[in-house]
């Protein structure tokens, strides 16, 4: 209702202006001719004639017509500069604001709905610097007056904001036409009213708040260091701590650019994925794969047997595993790009100084342009009576414990119900482990979509998993752990009691909180990754929000460059496509949106399913279980988010990643050539699973009257 009201509102004023001829007497010499008959009528009722000109002036400006710099000149001529300036100033940002408003309610939802996503930097843009944006654009005559109206309507600036810094934006060229007004008889043009040299001046002036901005950025810069004494050259142009995924690519990338770097590990290179994350967990998950394959052989028309364990062999698998990736984070490989890699403890002393206790004894003190911070996460233990005295072992020390044993801990207790929890007790069961999983949510993988959730929950209890939910862990005591829920006290014996409830950030002992930069969780960063000190970055675990580590590699490209080259341009992180994969059997994969977050988050989705029981190699492999699921937005074939369950789930995601970060939609994927037979190919038939449910019916109605006349 509001559209039309202000539809036929500036369709009256555009008709008005046609039919009373308005353009007539908004024209130099129809100002002249009117200035002269109504002086004395103004005189006399000065008023209205005030009212009248504020009225047709704001008629004008709201309806984006012809004129206004014309108005602006009759205002100096009918009531001279100090008046008019008022008049003009008042009516021009009302007149303004009001245009904006129509755009806005008119124009706003439509253009947001076919340009949203390129929209969406340039919202941005303006809530961080809108008002300086805004005025700029205001001091420069260069830019049309209507246009700038209808434009920033489209945009998410406050009302408030672009009504404000428009009055004072204009105000300057209101003066300067008034003022030229009050001389209107000498006037035969209004081309050369405003100079190059004047024009030049509202440029200068124009720019004056980024100076300002500038200026105030450099003494908020000097009051950060303030009692820091920065050296006057430097060993380094950057020391990078920690030498996990974040740390290895950002002294990678400051080594390929020719910067001085030196990377600072105190234990083994590659950090938390080579050495007791990502690589061994994928090892054991794939002898627990093949033990299950045997357990199970009659699905591929073979003979069963029940798989022999020797774990301490396993393991010893799992160990090379570790040692055959080695060399790619080795310190010879680093040190052969060009790192200088120090092995010890690091502690920033000042913004520009690093301090690091040897491994090998003594202390090595470094000067440095920049520092990148990647000190990785550990495990988080929760405050659990009894805990601390169980032995219990985490994703950290578990392989040690596990290297010693020659079969698989008989009864295993697993404290959580997220990614690692469900990989490390869907493994150890397989290879003979008797499993407890224990999750205080209502849910494993709680994050996921409740279907996916209870997939888990049974591919699990298919290993032979005892899952249960909703138990809240309460104490350890004589072998067993205690836990609570709505049927009371429930009590596991274990031999083997592992936690994996969460990672928590590496945050003491690098002298962060001498130096007061902020650790709420994770180093606090703004969206460079810098930290309250500019030359101080971080990156990966430490840093947040996301504990993976591609998204660790992700960010250290940007903490590293910024570091480096943020005296000419800093890129922001960009976490808009952010792909996660559970390693459970079938895999769990996911991007984007999945249908919680979207509903969380009022964003309206249409859901495409796609079956693997229906996909040809699935069905040659007996690999049926999972499906595809794509939200998109309603009628359109734009990408909000997949979850993918099944076989090689993480692989099979790889396409969704790249057409979401590309923009490319499901008609694009449906047009491309998939080998057959594959397990790639259910995206393909996802992607026609969408296009049959958005067929355009009304039109193949007539297709179908076209083939019937062409039969005759």
């Amino acid at each position: 209702m509001k559209k039309i009201v202000i539809i036929l509102a500036l369709a009256a004023l555009i008709a008005a202006y046609s039919l009373f001829d308005l353009g007539s007497y908004l024209t130099l010499d129809g100002v002249k001719q009117v200035a002269g008959e109504i002086d004395q009528f103004y005189r006399e009722n000065p008023v209205l004639v005030l009212a009248a000109f504020f009225a047709v002036y704001v008629g004008v400006t709201a309806a984006s017509l012809p004129g206004a710099a014309i108005m602006t000149l009759a205002a100096g001529a009918l009531f001279g500069l100090v008046v008019g300036t008022i008049l003009v100033s008042f009516a021009s940002t009302l007149g303004a604001t009001l245009a904006f408003l129509s755009s806005r309610y008119v124009l706003r939802d439509w253009v947001e709905a076919r340009f949203g996503e390129r929209l969406k930097a340039i919202n941005e843009g303006l809530e961080r610097d809108g008002p300086f944006y805004l005025f700029t654009i205001r001091m420069i005559p260069l830019f049309p007056f209507f246009v700038v109206n209808l434009v920033m309507g489209l945009t998410r600036i406050r009302t408030w904001t672009f009504a404000w810094v428009s009055q004072v934006g204009m105000l300057l060229g209101t003066i300067a036409y008034v003022n030229a007004g009050t001389q209107l008889a000498q006037i035969e043009s209004t081309s050369g009213l405003l100079s190059p040299m004047l024009i030049g001046s509202f440029v200068f002036l124009a720019f004056v708040p980024w100076v300002a901005k500038g200026i105030i950025a450099i003494i908020k810069r000097r009051r950060i260091y303030k009692g820091y004494t920065k050296p006057k050259s430097f060993d380094r142009n950057m020391v990078v701590i920690g030498a996990g995924s974040a740390g290895l690519v950002s002294a990678y990338i400051a080594a390929t650019v020719k910067a001085k770097v030196t990377l600072v590990e105190a234990n083994e290179m590659g950090g938390d994925c080579l050495n007791t994350g990502c690589v061994p967990s994928k090892a054991l998950i794939k002898s627990a794969k093949v033990a299950a394959t045997m357990r199970h052989a009659d699905r591929y028309g073979l003979k069963p047997v029940e798989p022999e364990v020797p774990f301490r062999e396993t393991i010893a698998r799992v160990m090379d595993v570790i040692k055959a990736i080695e060399p790619h984070d080795s310190v010879e490989r680093y040190e052969g790009l060009g790192v200088d890699v120090v092995k010890g403890y690091a502690k920033i002393v000042d913004p520009w100084t690093v301090e690091i206790a040897l491994n090998s004894g003594g202390t090595q003190r470094l000067t440095t342009r920049s520092i990148v911070i990647a000190s990785g996460a550990e495990p988080v233990v929760p405050p659990i009576e009894g805990i601390e005295n169980s032995g219990y072992l985490t994703s950290e020390t578990m392989w040690d414990a596990f290297a010693g044993m020659d079969k698989a801990p008989k009864r295993v207790a697993v404290l959580g119900g997220g990614p690692i929890g469900c990989e490390l007790s869907q493994a150890l069961a397989r290879l003979g482990s008797n499993v407890t999983q224990v999750e205080m949510e209502p849910r494993v993988l709680g994050r996921e979509d409740a279907e996916v959730s209870e997939l888990a929950k049974s591919v699990l209890e298919e290993a032979g998993v005892s899952v249960l939910t909703e138990h809240k862990a309460v104490r350890v005591e004589n072998g067993a752990l205690l836990t609570e829920s709505t049927n009371g006290e429930t009590s596991i014996p274990f031999d083997t009691l592992i936690v994996a409830v969460g990672r928590k950030a590496r945050l003491t002992g690098f002298g962060l909180e001498e130096l007061g930069i902020d650790t709420r969780n994770t180093v606090v960063t703004d969206e460079f990754l810098a930290t309250k000190f500019p030359n101080i970055y971080a990156a990966g675990d430490v840093a947040g929000p996301y504990q993976f580590t591609h998204v660790a590699s992700h960010q250290a490209w940007y903490a590293s460059v910024n570091s480096l080259f943020g005296q000419f341009r800093r890129f922001k992180a960009d976490y808009r496509v952010i792909p996660a994969v559970t390693f459970l059997d079938p895999e769990f994969a996911r991007v984007g949106l999945n249908e919680v977050e979207a509903k969380e988050q009022g964003i309206e989705y249409e859901v495409t399913r796609y079956d693997l029981d229906d996909l040809d190699r699935a069905i040659a492999e007996s690999e049926t279980k999972g499906f595809v699921k794509v939200l998109t937005k309603p009628g359109k074939d734009t990408i909000l988010g997949v979850t993918i369950v099944g076989s090689h789930a993480g692989e099979l995601l790889a396409e969704y990643v790249l057409a979401m970060k590309h923009k490319i939609g499901l008609n694009k994927i449906l047009g491309t050539i998939h080998s057959y037979p594959t397990m790639a190919e259910a995206n393909k038939f996802a992607a026609g699973d969408w296009k049959r449910a958005n067929k355009p019916e009304k039109l193949l109605g007539w297709v179908e009257k076209y083939h019937d006349w062409r039969r005759g």
